[in-house]
């Protein structure tokens, strides 16, 4: 008896130090008592419910698993031996090469995304757009338009921003805006009131790292345009920005020491012009006095 009360206290010890709480103890004491029965949830023995999972069934494994000897495929055929396609129709001219086609999407296209200028002169209206900054300071680009609300989401803008005419009559503030297209009718409109467009080149990436900086930690440098866009963006019409006229006023706005010293050299050539007639003024009239001396 001795012994047995020993091992009592012993079992009672080790079960005080898992019970890190009186509380638990005491359950463990009215369970021991006929009272609440306790269960210790462990790692070890967690587990799914009984009939959560059902076993797959097993097939190829003699005919007491129901799926024996032909699987559930049958006997012989195509379908038997190998997999054959939804699409497939025995032979026969299937259904997809049956109807007809008509039309084309172009792989290459790169559908621009269009703003009119009447919506540029809207924002400036409602003050949302500084017309001072965007002409003076640095012109208008695609970022902008997204943040101030022009265009919806960046997401929005696949390959670029092509400025186009709608709304033009009621464009009456002079911005400069760079974009990716620009129509003739828009550049015509914009700069018949003392404004600019230039258009630029994005590749993907480059158009990335401008709409979404925040997602480079060096932003990449844009890339040129390819052979086949390169005429584009050299002609003076479309204002590409790799025409010499757009370079020269580019030019000119970042140092306009050079404009003053232009204007300095055009003095110097219309003086030296004025002095080289007046000298072919003189010289004609010496000798026409020369003449008239022969002559008596």
């Amino acid at each position: 008896l001795s012994l047995l009360s020993r091992q009592k206290v012993i079992i009672n010890n080790n079960i005080s130090k898992l019970f890190s709480t009186n509380h638990a103890f005491d359950l463990y004491n009215k369970s021991r008592e006929g009272g609440e029965v306790v269960s210790v949830l462990k790692l070890n023995e967690l587990r799914d419910n009984p009939g959560a999972i059902k076993k797959k069934r097993r097939i190829g494994r003699g005919i007491g698993c129901s799926k024996g000897k032909t699987c559930g495929r049958g006997h012989k055929g195509q379908k038997a031996r190998g997999k054959v396609h939804p699409w497939f129709e025995g032979g026969q001219t299937n259904f997809i090469k049956r109807i007809p086609k008509r039309g084309m999407k172009n792989r290459n296209a790169t559908p621009m995304l269009g703003i009119n200028l009447g919506k540029i002169q809207d924002y400036i209206d409602m003050g949302r757009l500084d017309p001072t900054y965007y002409s003076e300071v640095r012109p208008l680009n695609m970022k902008d338009m997204v943040d101030v609300g022009i265009v919806g989401k960046a997401n929005s803008i696949q390959h670029g921003v092509k400025i186009l005419a709608d709304g033009a009559n009621r464009l009456r503030t002079p911005i400069r805006i760079e974009a990716s297209r620009a129509s003739e009718s828009a550049i015509h409109a914009m700069e018949s009131i003392g404004g600019e467009i230039t258009t630029v080149h994005y590749n993907r990436l480059a158009l990335r790292a401008l709409l979404k900086p925040h997602k480079f930690s060096i932003l990449p440098k844009r890339a040129k345009p390819p052979p086949r866009l390169l005429p584009y963006y050299q002609s003076y019409k479309n204002r590409g920005y790799l025409s010499p006229q757009v370079q020269m006023k580019q030019l000119l706005r970042n140092k306009p020491e050079l404009v003053a010293k232009e204007n300095d050299d055009a003095l110097n050539n219309d003086d030296n012009a004025v002095a080289e007639n007046d000298n072919d003024t003189n010289n004609t009239e010496n000798e026409e006095t020369t003449t008239k001396k022969e002559e008596k």
